[in-house]
């Protein structure tokens, strides 16, 4: 899908980085979340610190990884260090400011699904799993979720439930003893959504430009609620669809 002269997934990318902030702690994941935390990096917060799983505290990569293992992560971090203290030390300790977190399917209360597609005992498909993501949903101080938009990806039940949102809202979170604040933000391509302050479940907070609030309601697989006073997203900037840009070719050409 194009919006003017730039993609949902530019417009989705650009939009989660402006979330950001200089000095942020941030446990990132692979792909679209790796390319929000770099592109906020290189655009107005230097001094953002970046965790990956595989150990590296503060990675500055100049190419995209392709994945945790990826050496461009070691090479240019502060430190590296083993995966127990990366878990015990930082992410529950409560040192970590954002997980950014990616799924297959949430629910309205920001509960994941990165386990299976239908039954667990005889899924219509085995999905990647959950790797750390139970651990830093729950401990992370708010966790942010980069995800597109379709009934079969915003679901009204998960078909299973692998790392825990607002469980079934009204204050259920805060029951389990889970630490952080959860899901404040969830990025798609129609917009972002956040959790209502009484029932904790995702409205519809604002929009990109140009795009009809309906079409998101369209796209969900339960009602959404659309707040009364919609914002605008505004369009990314010639600069932040540059470093962007400039960030995937440096991939696509090894460096």
């Amino acid at each position: 899908m194009k919006h003017r002269d730039f993609t949902s997934d530019e417009m989705m990318t650009v939009a989660a980085a402006r979330l950001l902030w200089n000095g942020c702690v941030c446990f990132v994941g692979i792909g679209l979340p790796s390319a929000v935390a770099n592109l906020a990096r290189l655009l107005h917060a230097p001094d953002i610190v970046l965790i990956y799983e595989s150990g590296t505290i503060g990675a500055r990569p100049t190419v995209l990884p392709l994945s945790i293992g990826d050496g461009e992560l070691a090479e240019t971090a502060t430190a590296v260090v083993s995966l127990p203290e990366i878990f015990a030390y930082w992410l529950q300790a409560g040192r970590v400011d954002v997980g950014f977190l990616g799924a297959a399917q949430i629910d309205r209360f920001g509960n994941l699904n990165s386990t299976v597609i239908g039954p667990y005992e005889a899924p219509t498909t085995r999905l990647p799993g959950a790797g750390g993501a139970p651990e830093i949903a729950s401990n992370a101080r708010q966790t942010f979720v980069v995800l597109k938009q379709s009934p079969r990806s915003f679901v009204a039940d998960l078909d299973f439930k692998t790392s825990i949102g607002f469980g079934a809202g009204h204050g259920a979170r805060a029951r389990t003893g889970a630490r952080g604040a959860g899901p404040q933000a969830v990025i798609t391509d129609f917009g972002l959504l956040r959790p209502a302050s009484d029932t904790q479940e995702l409205q519809l907070m604002a929009c990109f430009e140009n795009v009809d609030p309906q079409a998101a309601v369209r796209a969900t697989g339960w009602p959404l609620r659309v707040a009364q006073q919609l914002e605008v997203i505004r369009a990314p900037e010639p600069e932040e669809l540059r470093v962007l840009r400039e960030l995937h070719a440096r991939r696509l050409k090894g460096g």
